[in-house]
């Protein structure tokens, strides 16, 4: 099993990032794939999650309105597009994928909102 997170990076205050991670090794297309994050000295935390045919998504309070979650099961993978990003949202983001055997999780990662 893999999950590669990518498109991290250093961006400005009220900036915007795509994340994408690319999933093997499993049934991506039966799993729920949500996205967490972690600052430094926190805990990880949900940012989003979306069901397995894509037909629901939920999303932390503090990113509604700002973040998409979305999904494509023809090419494994699942993106999570940040707006108006914030300071206090630099962390790293990580991947996760959740089946009926267990979770796995990607290595993740960084994104640095900065002036």
């Amino acid at each position: 099993v893999q999950l590669v997170e990518s498109g991290g990076g250093l961006v400005q205050p009220g900036g915007s990032l795509r994340l994408s991670c690319a999933a093997s090794g499993f049934t991506f297309s039966r799993s729920v794939m949500s996205w967490y994050r972690q600052a430094p000295g926190k805990e990880r935390e949900l940012v989003a999650t979306i069901t397995s045919a894509g037909g629901n998504t939920d999303y932390a309070e503090s990113v509604k309105g700002r973040f998409t979650i979305s999904r494509d099961n023809a090419k494994n993978t699942v993106a999570l597009q940040t707006n108006n990003l914030k300071p206090e949202e630099t962390a790293v983001y990580y991947c996760n994928a959740l089946t009926i055997a267990k979770a796995y999780w990607g290595q993740g990662t960084q994104v640095t909102v900065s002036s």
